[in-house]
């Protein structure tokens, strides 16, 4: 027998607040990927774009040549 949205919600309304926000977090962390997921594909992207810079397939743009052009896209 599974229980309805409806009922689990009830039930979550019943909860004191701080049960509530423990109750909110987890369900969070089931929808999102983990941080060590994000953090393993960041390191990736790093470790491309490092290489990439270094056997000159990618060049560095100046932050300041980044700030013109966004300045320039806002306006």
């Amino acid at each position: 027998m599974s229980i309805s949205l409806a009922e689990v919600e009830q039930q979550a309304k019943q909860l004191d607040a701080s049960e509530q926000a423990q109750l909110a977090e987890s369900l969070l962390a089931a929808l999102s990927p983990s941080i060590s997921e994000v953090e393993a594909a960041w390191a990736e992207e790093i470790e491309s774009r490092v290489m990439a810079f270094d056997s000159g397939e990618m060049t560095a743009v100046s932050a300041e040549q980044v700030f013109a052009e966004a300045r320039n896209l806002s306006h």
